[in-house]
């Protein structure tokens, strides 16, 4: 599997499962235009990137700003010619339970985990529509699926990306281009790291292989949506929890 000659912009890319995304297609070939708010956490993943010998370029941005992303892509494709794979994986929470959730906090989560998508594939698409030929990957999540009490904003946002996945899925299947969904479980994120032990071992009896995932196993999912390999699926939600959700 390789994806030599592409170009992958991956937004959300300065930690966690971003960051692994990123590692993963550029060790699979592809030039990776890495897109986050910290400039320096970016800086440290390109010498990375370059470091084992693949090609990466930093891009700031706050996807939540429609401005900033129309720039930050017009600076990638300026810089690198075209955009063959997007990873839509910027995403933040803002939890409490819905009765006295702020609509400030609602906004926020919305804005930056589904707004932000759809400006971003739409900034990408132009190009993709251009060579025919692209990938849209959109990290969703298991509570976008089942839901999570006190999460109301989260599960929605998520839910919502599941929604958009399919119709761009339905808009572009023609020009060879393919939209899909990774939707992760319980994984060890800095999202995570702030749960309790109780939490854990809760989540963990729910978990049929027995362990919390890892960003790595996320970035393999989407890897492999990113290839040739995977050019007769679209419209799909592949599942990355440890059978923690199935059907």
């Amino acid at each position: 599997m390789t994806l030599s000659g592409r170009i992958a912009l991956v937004t959300g890319a300065s930690q966690g499962i971003g960051r692994a995304c990123a590692l993963k297609l550029a060790a699979a070939g592809a030039t990776v235009a890495v897109a986050a708010r910290n400039q320096e956490k970016l800086a440290e993943l390109v010498q990375q990137v370059e470091a084992s010998g693949g090609k990466a370029s930093a891009f700031p941005v706050d996807v939540a700003d429609e401005d900033q992303v129309k720039t930050a892509f017009m600076a990638a494709l300026g810089q690198l010619g075209k955009i063959d794979i997007l990873v839509n994986n910027a995403g933040i929470t803002r939890d409490q339970l819905v009765m006295r959730m702020k609509r400030a906090d609602w906004d926020s989560v919305l804005n930056t985990n589904l707004t932000s998508a759809y400006l971003c594939i739409q900034q990408a698409i132009g190009s993709m529509l251009k060579q025919r030929w692209g990938r849209i990957i959109n990290i969703t999540s298991i509570f976008g699926q089942m839901g999570q009490a006190g999460q109301a904003n989260y599960a929605a946002s998520k839910a919502g990306l599941i929604g958009l996945t399919m119709a761009i899925a339905r808009e572009v299947g023609s020009r060879n281009i393919t939209c899909n969904a990774v939707a992760p479980g319980f994984i060890e994120t800095a999202m995570t790291s702030g749960f309790s032990n109780e939490f854990r071992e809760n989540a963990l009896k729910n978990i049929p292989v027995g362990r919390i995932g890892t960003p790595e196993d996320v970035a393999g999912a989407v890897a492999f949506l990113a290839s040739d390999e995977a050019s007769y699926i679209t419209g799909h939600v592949l599942s990355v929890n440890g059978g923690m959700l199935m059907g």
